[in-house]
């Protein structure tokens, strides 16, 4: 697909008019269209998304990874893929390691047990970029266009399916793509954004579950997430010896406080701004507003390619 072929930008400005088209440019706007695209066609059954950076990439990273909702003697709905992230012999995956899973265990302390917690926090990497599902979970599944949208995914399948329909698969005996870089004093781009994100993708989740939130829950969530963060460093630190791998503990550390200080800021952006959603529509929605939209979008995308 074209995203800024002349075609789509028509298309887009179609939906802008009615408060539908994704806010920003973007991966979450792109996997938005394509899901758009497969359902206009109407002759797969199912679909995989994967990066396009991947410099591991082998044919059987997608064969596993479509394998579990291909397969129709299993009943799963939609599979999420994990690797380890070890390349040029060093540790990688910051933010999944440094800033995802001990702020999972940080708000299990501050705000008790939360069912939505735990489901996140059992998925080996939940910012894994490479998932797959059925056809008919496109229909209703509200991404967001940001660096939220492995969590925002997520948590659209913990809110429309049963935990039996979801599983998870080991695709790649390693896994390296493009680094970002981490972005120390810009939170516009890089891992900073990526953290902020993020983080506003699970205090959303969370918040529309009912829980309450504040500045100073923020600062104890922010407190309770630098220990056990720290910790987790040490704790790859010990892993990367044990295996021989290099790994730079200033480096994880810098980090850390990054994401801790960006706890903050997302709190304050949350705050300020409750109504904020980075959530685009469902297409049931857009096949409500405009019926023969995703006729014009298969035309579209023929047209943009000269088919």
């Amino acid at each position: 697909m074209w995203n800024d072929g002349p075609n789509l930008k028509k298309l887009n400005k179609q939906l802008a008019e009615q408060n539908l088209a994704p806010q920003e440019m973007g991966k979450g706007r792109n996997v938005w269209y394509c899901m758009g695209y497969i359902l206009s066609l109407g002759d797969t059954e199912a679909i995989a998304l994967h990066d396009c950076d991947i410099v591991t990439y082998n044919k059987n990273l997608l064969a596993r990874l479509v394998y579990p909702v291909a397969n129709p003697r299993f009943n799963f709905d939609f599979c999420k893929g994990y690797y380890p992230r070890v390349s040029d012999n060093k540790v990688r995956g910051r933010v999944a390691r440094l800033l995802v899973t001990p702020l999972l265990r940080a708000l299990e302390k501050t705000i008790g047990f939360k069912e939505y917690i735990s489901f996140i926090d059992s998925f080996r990497y939940p910012l894994a970029g490479e998932f797959s599902f059925r056809r008919r979970v496109l229909k209703d599944i509200r991404i967001p266009f940001d660096w939220g949208l492995e969590i925002g995914v997520l948590s659209e399948m913990y809110r429309n399916y049963a935990g039996n329909r979801l599983c998870q698969v080991d695709i790649a005996d390693n896994y390296d793509h493009k680094h970002q870089d981490i972005s120390l004093n810009d939170m516009s781009r890089g891992l900073s954004k990526m953290s902020i994100d993020i983080i506003k993708a699970v205090i959303r989740k969370l918040a529309s579950q009912g829980e309450t939130f504040s500045m100073s829950i923020f600062r104890s969530l922010k407190a309770t997430y630098y220990r056990e963060a720290l910790d987790f460093v040490q704790i790859y630190k010990k892993d990367a010896i044990m295996n021989n791998f290099e790994i730079d503990v200033h480096e994880e550390e810098t980090a850390v406080e990054l994401f801790a200080k960006n706890i903050m800021h997302a709190g304050k952006v949350f705050l300020d701004s409750p109504m904020e959603s980075p959530n685009i529509p469902t297409w049931s929605r857009v096949d409500t507003a405009i019926p023969n939209f995703l006729n014009n979008l298969k035309k579209a995308v023929k047209e943009d390619n000269g088919v």
